[in-house]
Formats: structure tokens, C-alpha cells, sequence
């Protein structure tokens, strides 16, 4: 029987992921976000990205602070509170 690493499937950011980037003026693309993410030095792809947005990969918690960061938004939000 195979161990389960994470207790979830997917991740709980994804939707406010893609919810962010199209509150950007202009909306941001996917390959935008990654290229800013890159610019302050962690690599990341726009298939990334669209894995994370899709619920079909996980965030490590430097991912989810760098997303937060790009996007204007807190870890909280992203995290689906309103606050």
C-alpha cells in the first residue's frame, strides 16, 4: 500500500490563484506570473502555475509567500479567508 504524503489531494490556493492574477490591471497571464517569479529568483513555469490553478499540484509555503507577493495579495487570501 502506497503512504500518502499530503492529507489533501491538490491544493486550497488554486482558485485565488487564478482570481488574483485576473484582478491585475492588466490581468496577468500565466507566463507573466512566471516570469516574475523568476525575476526574484525562484523557478517556476506557466505549467506550473497552470498545475497549481488546475488543484492538481501542491504549494510549498515559500511558493504560496512568493505568489502572495507577485500577485498583491496575502498568504490568508490565497489561503481562501476573506480577510
Amino acid at each position: 500500500m502506497a503512504s500518502k504524503k499530503f492529507l489533501i489531494d491538490g491544493n486550497i490556493c488554486g482558485e485565488r490563484v487564478r482570481l488574483a492574477r485576473a484582478m491585475q490591471k492588466p490581468p496577468m497571464r500565466q507566463e507573466d506570473l512566471a516570469r516574475e517569479i523568476n525575476f526574484r529568483g525562484m523557478d517556476m513555469t506557466k505549467l506550473i502555475i497552470s498545475r497549481i490553478e488546475k488543484n492538481q499540484r501542491h504549494v510549498c509555503d515559500g511558493e504560496l509567500l512568493m505568489l502572495a507577493k507577485v500577485l498583491g495579495v496575502s498568504m490568508e487570501w490565497l489561503c481562501g479567508e476573506d480577510a
